[in-house]
């Protein structure tokens, strides 16, 4: 695919290109991954400046993300990589294929760190709020050889989820102390003052008097915020595709309902009757559920959940409307967030939608049939994730206009949570092509089967 970059992602582009050290504080959706993978590509191909990149990023988003985004450009296509997860044999294997760009989650950079030599000249830190902790494992390991490393960048949403205090691990990992100082206590005494105390302990800090215009300045040289609002014609809307992979067992088990129209659960099988039900069943397989002939739902796969966990994480405590379709969507959601801590809402009460548009929920649930007409919900926030998709274009555009509307003061991202080859997919055109029925997916089965 041609890569056309809006003029916002040309400047962040040279921005990286033309400074060794860059925080680039980008909203989610607007392409802080190609932006950085072009301009890698430019300084390691045009410029020669760069010769060996590793990329530290969440789990996930290591193993699929940046991947997928290299093989989506035509511009990136001589950008050789390797993905650093999995076991430690994995490891050592993927550390010793030839390659411009290794790719590595960042639990598994204190062993890289350990037990390889760290001959990299570019460093991206692709969630640098996970290096909010300046006494964790990853930020003391990446601290021993920051000295190495002669650029590095710093990607991320939110700097100070959890208030000011948060900047100074981020920025000494990039700039080695130079703008917040080199030690906690030095940053604390400089612009924050004892807020909750017993005797003399100080449970926590508030920022001085003008304290956060000073840090800001500060920093002001090498960080561009990149706020949606800021680079594009308001309102805007932006469309994107987070894209997930069945294991082998997990695609068997789809194609076998698909290809049979039965699937054997333990000791019981799910059936279905015809192409129109199929539709419907290889949906909620794709969703990660299934509900079998007595209407119990059967887990088959958390791909799609763990995709909402990296989103939940990459929004840094900003607001985030989630969108399902079958009621077993929701009950895992709802578990996976409660075992997260995340505080959330559905969306299904005048109090509830209230309470959304003071931004006093960090996620909130919305089916789409209740999505209806004059269903204001701009005031809260401006990102969807679609976790299951519906083929009903009116609904799916009903549940995209709360957001893309009139007083919407931000531009509008759209997640599509997508399980690759799978009716997701065709769900997606179908969309793209405004199919006003169901037909099109029908037929979408049938050719396939």
């Amino acid at each position: 695919m041609k890569f056309i970059p809006h003029e916002y992602q040309k400047y962040a582009i040279e921005y990286i290109k033309q400074n060794l050290v860059s925080a680039i504080l980008l909203d989610m959706g607007l392409g802080k991954t190609v932006i950085s993978l072009t301009a890698i590509n430019d300084l390691m191909y045009d410029s020669f400046e760069v010769h060996k990149v590793l990329i530290i990023a969440p789990l996930r988003v290591a193993r699929f993300s940046w991947g997928a985004e290299i093989r989506k450009w035509d511009h990136l296509k001589n950008l050789r990589y390797s993905i650093v997860v999995g076991t430690e044999k994995e490891r050592r294997s993927a550390l010793q294929q030839k390659a411009d760009v290794y790719i590595i989650n960042r639990e598994n950079l204190p062993w890289l760190i350990d037990n390889s030599k760290f001959d990299y000249d570019m460093v991206v830190v692709d969630e640098l709020s996970s290096f909010k902790n300046h006494q964790a494992k990853r930020f003391k390991a990446l601290m021993k050889v920051r000295p190495m490393v002669k650029r590095i960048v710093g990607l991320t949403g939110t700097p100070s989820s959890n208030g000011l205090m948060d900047l100074f691990a981020e920025f000494k990992l990039l700039d080695k102390g130079q703008r917040l100082g080199r030690f906690i206590g030095q940053y604390r005494s400089t612009y924050f003052q004892p807020d909750k105390m017993n005797g003399m302990i100080v449970y926590s800090y508030k920022p001085l008097p003008g304290a956060e215009e000073k840090i800001y300045e500060k920093i002001s040289d090498i960080t561009i915020s990149m706020k949606a609002a800021d680079h594009l014609q308001m309102p805007e809307l932006i469309s994107s595709r987070y894209e997930v992979e069945l294991s082998p067992k997990e695609r068997q088990k789809y194609e076998q309902l698909k290809k049979d129209l039965v699937l054997p659960i333990g000791d019981d099988e799910i059936t279905v009757a015809n192409a129109a039900a199929l539709s419907g069943k290889l949906c909620q397989l794709a969703n990660g559920a299934i509900y079998d002939d007595d209407k119990n739902a059967i887990q088959i796969h958390d791909r799609k959940i763990e995709a909402l966990e990296d989103i939940i994480e990459s929004m840094n405590g900003k607001p985030l409307l989630v969108a399902y379709w079958f009621k077993h969507d929701y009950d895992r959601i709802v578990a996976r967030l409660t075992e997260l801590g995340v505080q959330y809402a559905k969306l299904d009460s005048d109090e509830s939608i209230e309470k959304w548009n003071r931004g006093e929920i960090p996620v909130a649930l919305i089916h789409p049939a209740s999505a209806g007409h004059g269903l204001n919900l701009q005031s809260g926030g401006s990102t969807l994730v679609w976790f299951g998709i519906t083929w009903s274009l009116e609904l799916y555009q009903q549940t995209v206009a709360r957001l893309w509307r009139q007083g919407q003061k931000h531009t509008v991202v759209i997640q599509h949570i997508i399980a690759k080859n799978t009716i997701d997919e065709n769900i997606m055109a179908a969309l793209e092509k405004k199919e006003h029925t169901q037909s099109a997916l029908i037929d979408a089965v049938k050719a396939n089967i």
